[in-house]
């Protein structure tokens, strides 16, 4: 799996999991989706986000550029 993938991947089970933890455990974990949608946001114009220099360390190679 490539890293662009694997962000998208992580990206979508962190809302997945924030929504359940939202509707099953506490109304305040919705703030958890907001960190997440803004944390999207601001990686489509700065280029910059955090997860894929995480998965990157762990060895998720970025697709070739052609």
């Amino acid at each position: 799996m490539t890293l662009e993938r694997s962000v998208l991947a992580f990206a979508g089970v962190m809302v997945l999991v924030s929504v359940a933890l939202t509707v099953w455990v506490s109304p305040w974990f919705i703030w958890l989706t907001v960190f997440v949608g803004l944390n999207m946001f601001q990686s489509a114009f700065t280029g910059f986000c955090p997860a894929a220099a995480v998965l990157k360390r762990l060895g998720f190679k970025p697709t070739c550029s052609v």
